[in-house]
Formats: structure tokens, C-alpha cells, sequence
């Protein structure tokens, strides 16, 4: 085949690739984008507006541009940083703990029903506590320490967690498990096969509730009894009296539980959408 005729055949090819659904599907994330930041922008401005019709004193509303320059100091200094790696390192400790106990009783409650009888009566009275109430309880046996934060972040988590896999596994659809019996499946393999791909999605949406409850949770420990993180950054910015401090704080820990919430759910649609073809 001559060099013209593998031009030819390599435009004709291109030609038929419809580029149509692609360009579309990128003009709706442009303009889910813009539309995002809309409200955003309009509050930036009204919060420049403010400051520079001096509606408030400096010392309780600061400019954007002194916030954005805290900012900058505090990524120069590495103490940004630094208090946000051991906020996400505390996290992740407590999504590890109280997930995998919440995991492991969800599926003992959801298969079990004596378990269900001794277990669930307890842990629905743990769970119409708020966090934040059992932080004194806590500091008597765990002191301030770190194993407090964990702790108390772990329960954040435990709940949802919980609940999630409990729900997901007595909802696994009738005639699934009848498929099982039909073809004489062991226990395990009912469970491997048929309950852990059918919950695995909503488990995975439980795992997601958890993980934000834990990121607010995580403020509120570290606003009562802490010494580094992001949330004793507010603390810190109060005590100094610099509500800069505060403010790039707050929007820190905003934009990281945004950038979390969205990135947990692209994880939750994959989950979705493998359940679909498994099935």
C-alpha cells in the first residue's frame, strides 16, 4: 500500500470518529465549573466591598489580600503544610480504626441474627451520641494525647460505617440468594460471591459518610484539645489575635473536604458502575 493510499485511509478513519459526545461532555464540565464558581466570586467580591467601605475594623475582617498573603507565609514557613499532614495522618488513623471495627461489626450484626439481638440494642444507643459529647468521657481515660484525637475521630466514623454494611447486607436482593442455594454454595462462597458484591457499593457510600464525619469531626477535636493541625490553626490565629489566620484556615479545611467529597464519590460511582456489569 503506497504512502497516499495510508494517508487516505488514515483521514477517512479520522473522519468517521464522531467527536460530537466528547465535545459535549466537555462543555457540561466547563460549565458546571463556571457555574460553581459563581457564588464564590460573588462572595469574594461582597467580602472586598466590605473591607473597603470599612463596614468592619481590620481586626475582625481582614482583606482577602492579607488572607491570601498569610497564606503564602504560612507555605513559605511549612507550617501550612506541616499542620495538615497530621491532620490527614489522623484521618486516615481513624478511618482505618473505626472503619474496620465498623466493617467487621456491620457484617457480624447484617449475618448473624443472635449477634444482631446482643450487638445492635447497644450500638444504637453509642450512636445517638454526638462526637463532641464524648470528648470529656474520653480525655479522663485517654488524657489529651494523641490516642484522644484518634479515638474520638474513630467513633465519627464507626457509626456510618456500621450502618452502611448492616443495611447493605440485609438488603442483598432474594433471588440472588437463591441463585446460591440453587447451585449449593458453602457459606463462604455465598459471601464471597453473592453478599460482598451486591453491599460492596453502598458499603463503599457508608466508607464515604464516615471519611467526611471524620474530617469535621477532626476540627472540633482539634479545636478543644490539641496543639498542631489544621484545626489548632484557628485556635492559634484567635489567641495571636489574627483573624487572617482563621480565615485561610477555614478555607483550607473547606477546599480539602471539598476535594475529598469529590473524590470519594468518583470512587463510589466506580463501585456503582462495576456492580452493574457484575451483576
Amino acid at each position: 500500500m503506497s504512502s497516499i493510499e495510508t494517508q487516505l485511509e488514515n483521514e477517512q478513519t479520522w473522519q468517521r470518529i464522531n467527536l460530537g459526545p466528547y465535545l459535549k461532555q466537555f462543555g457540561f464540565w466547563i460549565a458546571r465549573i463556571v457555574l460553581a464558581l459563581i457564588v464564590p466570586a460573588i462572595g469574594l467580591a461582597a467580602w472586598q466591598y466590605a473591607v473597603q467601605k470599612q463596614w468592619l475594623p481590620e481586626q475582625i475582617l481582614p482583606s482577602p489580600a492579607l488572607v491570601w498573603q498569610t497564606t503564602l507565609e504560612l507555605i513559605d514557613t511549612h507550617e501550612l503544610q506541616d499542620n495538615l499532614w497530621i491532620s490527614l495522618k489522623r484521618v486516615a488513623w481513624s478511618v482505618l480504626v473505626g472503619g474496620s471495627i465498623g466493617l467487621l461489626l456491620g457484617f457480624l450484626i447484617g449475618l448473624s441474627r443472635i449477634a444482631h439481638r446482643f450487638i445492635y440494642p447497644t450500638f444504637n444507643l453509642i450512636a445517638q451520641f454526638p462526637v463532641i459529647g464524648w470528648i470529656p468521657l474520653l480525655m479522663i481515660f485517654l488524657g489529651i494525647d494523641e490516642s484522644l484525637k484518634i479515638a474520638a475521630i474513630s467513633l465519627a466514623v464507626f457509626v456510618p460505617v456500621l450502618v452502611a454494611t448492616y443495611r447493605s447486607v440485609l438488603n442483598v436482593p432474594p433471588h440472588l440468594l437463591e441463585v446460591s442455594q440453587v447451585y449449593r454454595f458453602s457459606a463462604w462462597q455465598r459471601f464471597r460471591r453473592v453478599i460482598l458484591p451486591s453491599a460492596l457499593p453502598n458499603i463503599v457510600s457508608g466508607l464515604r459518610q464516615g471519611i467526611m464525619q471524620a474530617w469535621l469531626s477532626l476540627v472540633f477535636v482539634e479545636l478543644l484539645a490539641s496543639s498542631e493541625g489544621i484545626g489548632y490553626l484557628i485556635v492559634w490565629g484567635r489567641q495571636l489575635i489574627q483573624p487572617d489566620i482563621i480565615f485561610m484556615a477555614v478555607i483550607v479545611i473547606g477546599i480539602v473536604g471539598f476535594v475529598l467529597d469529590h473524590i470519594l464519590g468518583w470512587v463510589e460511582h466506580g463501585f456503582s458502575h462495576w456492580q452493574r456489569r457484575a451483576f
